[in-house]
C-alpha cells in the first residue's frame, strides 16, 4: 500500500492513502489534494496508480513539480521520495525502492521523461511566489478559555497551525492535545480555517468538517481551547 504525507514546514497537513487510479493535486477545490498557495497552479499535478507502480505527472504547472530536487514532467515515484510543489512537500511511502546509479550520481527509477536539476534561481522564484506578503487583512485570536502560552495571537503568516506540534502558531497543551488540530490560511480575501488530525473543530457552536471562512467575532473551539477571531481595521 502506498501513501502520501502532505507537509508544510514539517507539520503534517494531510495523510493520503493512494487507492484511486488518479489522484489530482492543485489549488482548486475539485482536486483530491488541495494546496491553497499562490505558487501552486489550479490543476498542478497528478499521481497515477498502475498495479504496484506509482507515477507522478506535472500538468504544465506554472512553477513546476520537483522530485528529490529534480524538476520533472513525468516520473515513477518510490519509497522516501520527496515531491516539492510550491512550498509544500509530499513524502512518499511505498514498498518500491529507488535505485541510485553511483557512477553518474543520477537518481534512476523507471523514469518516463528526462529530468532537470532545479536551479537555485528557480527555487527562489517558487519561494518568492508562495510567500508574497499580504498587506491586508490582519487578524488573530483572543484566548477565551484553555491553557496556551499567550492570551492573544496575531496571525501574520500565510499558513498558521493550531496544535501541540513544535512550530504551531497557537500551541496547545495537555497529554491528549493533537499534534495538529487545525490550519488557518491568510489570503487577500480574508482568513479561513480547516480542521486537521481528526480533532473536532467547532465554530460558533457548530461542528466544522471542511474549510470555513472566518468572520470578525467568530468563536472557535478545538480541544480545550476556546478562541475568538478578530480582524483589525
Amino acid at each position: 500500500m502506498a501513501k502520501i504525507l502532505l507537509k508544510y514546514k514539517e507539520a503534517v497537513v494531510q495523510e493520503i492513502i493512494l487507492e484511486k487510479e488518479l489522484t489530482t493535486i492543485g489549488r482548486k477545490p475539485d482536486n483530491d489534494i488541495i494546496i491553497d498557495n499562490q505558487a501552486v497552479s489550479g490543476h498542478h499535478a497528478r499521481i497515477k496508480m498502475e498495479g504496484d507502480e506509482v507515477s507522478l505527472e506535472d500538468l504544465n504547472s506554472l512553477n513546476g513539480t520537483y522530485v528529490n530536487s529534480q524538476k520533472v514532467s513525468k516520473t515513477e515515484l518510490f519509497n522516501d521520495d520527496i515531491v516539492l510543489i510550491g512550498v509544500h512537500t509530499l513524502h512518499v511511502y511505498s514498498d518500491k525502492q529507488r535505485v541510485v546509479d553511483k557512477k553518474s550520481f543520477a537518481v534512476r527509477g523507471r523514469s518516463m521523461d528526462e529530468t532537470m536539476v532545479i536551479a537555485p534561481d528557480d527555487k527562489k522564484k517558487i519561494i518568492t511566489a508562495a510567500d508574497k506578503s499580504i498587506p491586508e487583512p490582519l487578524g488573530g485570536f483572543l484566548v477565551l478559555e484553555g491553557s496556551t502560552e499567550q492570551r492573544e495571537y496575531e496571525l501574520k503568516e500565510r499558513v498558521s497551525a493550531i496544535g501541540k506540534e513544535d512550530g504551531s502558531a497557537i500551541k496547545m497543551k495537555g497529554f491528549f492535545a493533537p499534534k495538529l488540530a487545525a490550519l488557518i490560511n491568510r489570503r487577500k480575501e480574508g482568513y479561513f480555517i480547516t480542521p486537521s488530525g481528526g480533532k473536532e473543530l467547532r465554530v460558533n457552536g457548530k461542528a466544522i468538517d471542511r474549510r470555513y471562512d472566518l468572520k470578525d467575532g467568530d468563536i472557535v473551539e478545538v480541544g480545550n481551547l476556546k478562541l475568538q477571531f478578530y480582524l483589525k481595521e
